[in-house]
């Protein structure tokens, strides 16, 4: 069997290079949502950050290495979350970052990126033109690419999140990851696999961004022509190989969830757990909400990924509802 592109002791190793503002983040049991799911539910809060989402950890990475050793100028693409983090990184290391978005994009994220000192350029098209855009201004200009998720910095350092899960007490039965390019599955389903085999790790992404999920039920890279979510985080149309084979090393099964579920998994998480969240940190609680038979009698962590929302999308989905329960 291939073996996957992570290592445990880097992951371990790269702690060291992390702003301590991006670690043992919030891990707690939410009793209050546990009535409506049917099963126990802890909560990994990954927002409670100078960036509010997890991206930073790898980014902390990246730009660790880039300020040592290599050049000072780097681009990426991104939907908006891994565009801050790494402007965020490599303001405080002196580094020259340019993001490159869809203009669809949040703005909320966008105006942070800029705010972030970062020059940010805009297409008109989605995430995938915008990776496209990115790899032209790299080789244009001799500069570093940063590709999330194919770029092992950005998997090792989400990764991470799992040495944390690990040292859980008490232990869990079931991890459930927001998927996307596939870094933050990869990552935390590495270290889960590794230290506590015993858990299970499933990934969950929208039916409106099936790509990496039917990849992963077919074992080989599957493409769309185009994606439909509000959970513009993890919306690929074009998962990366190299992804795919980690992932499918790890992962005990892919789901998908209905538009319908994400926003009642927002819905849910604002008001039994007081947090104001993006789309793609309620896919667990979507999953749950989808199939709680499968999850009766389980402990399930799901990781609360990023809380960057456009107030206005926001309160369209959700409402301005007041808080029910706390956790």
């Amino acid at each position: 069997m291939r073996e996957t592109r992570l290592d445990t002791a880097r992951i371990r190793a790269v702690r060291r290079v992390i702003d301590p503002a991006f670690l043992d983040t919030p891990l707690h049991r939410c009793e209050a949502l546990e009535p409506d799911l049917g099963c126990t539910v802890s909560i990994k809060l990954e927002t409670a950050n100078p960036v509010r989402s997890f991206k930073a950890r790898g980014t902390e990475v990246v730009a660790s290495l880039l300020a040592d050793n290599g050049p000072r100028a780097v681009v990426c693409a991104s939907a908006g979350n891994l565009g801050q983090a790494l402007a965020w990184s490599g303001r405080g290391r002196g580094l020259d970052v340019t993001v490159v978005a869809s203009r669809f994009a949040t703005a909320a994220k966008l105006d942070r990126i800029r705010a972030l000192d970062a020059r940010l350029e805009l297409v008109d098209g989605d995430h995938e033109m915008a990776r496209e855009r990115a790899a032209a201004i790299a080789r244009c200009d001799g500069i570093r690419l940063l590709e999330d998720s194919l770029d092992i910095e950005t998997c090792e350092g989400a990764a991470t999140i799992g040495l944390e899960l690990a040292n859980t007490v008490p232990s869990f039965d079931t991890v459930l990851i927001a998927l996307g390019g596939g870094a933050l599955a990869t990552g935390v389903g590495h270290v889960v696999k590794t230290l506590t085999p015993e858990v299970e790790v499933i990934c969950v992404q929208p039916l409106g961004a099936p790509a990496m999920t039917h990849s992963c039920h077919r074992r080989r890279v599957v493409t769309t022509d185009s994606t439909n979510t509000i959970a513009d985080g993890v919306a690929g149309r074009r998962p990366i190989p190299a992804v795919l084979d980690d992932l499918l090393l790890v992962a005990d099964d892919a789901i998908l969830v209905r538009e319908a579920s994400i926003t009642a998994g927002m819905r849910m998480l604002l008001h039994y757990a007081g947090l104001i969240v993006e789309s793609s940190s309620a896919l667990g609680i979507a999953a749950i909400l989808e199939d709680r038979d499968r999850f009766v009698g389980r402990h399930v962590v799901t990781i609360v990924c990023g809380s960057n929302v456009d107030v206005d999308a926001y309160h369209r989905w959700v409402g301005a509802a007041p808080v029910h329960r706390s956790c």
